[in-house]
């Protein structure tokens, strides 16, 4: 028992030593009088982040848009910087995304018209 028990911490261990900077919880900007936590999560070969909690007038409430996915497939190009698509709740509108980490923020940006025009967030890490 205690082999498989020292066997398992190594492997969670080594697990979250390897994990990417951009998984975990972060809180989006307030965006129409409401704001999330998204949970960044691999999906494949890129990330996905799917809405966990919402909240509203500094309250959290039960939104229809928990458990949708707002960040997808978002490909990780090097230095901090992931590609992929956002999906922006208020207009249930898909755009062409993008991600800038640095530390615990994020800039996330979805864009039309081939990028040149673009509607950026600044998201925080929750800790």
């Amino acid at each position: 028992m205690k082999k498989f028990l020292v066997a398992a911490a190594l492997v969670f261990g080594a697990t979250a030593a390897f994990a990417d900077p951009v998984e975990g919880v972060w809180q989006t900007q307030v965006d129409d009088g409401a704001y999330a936590h998204v949970t960044i999560a691999p999906c494949g070969a890129a990330f996905c982040g799917v809405i966990s909690k919402a909240f509203k007038d500094g309250a959290e409430y039960q939104s229809p848009n928990i458990g949708k996915q707002i960040v997808i497939d978002m490909a990780p190009q090097g230095d901090g910087t992931y590609d992929g698509k956002v999906w922006r709740p208020s207009n249930d509108k898909i755009y062409v995304g993008g991600i800038e980490l640095s530390g615990d923020t994020m800039k996330l940006a979805g864009c039309v018209a081939g990028g040149l025009i673009c509607k950026k967030q600044t998201w925080s890490r929750v800790k």
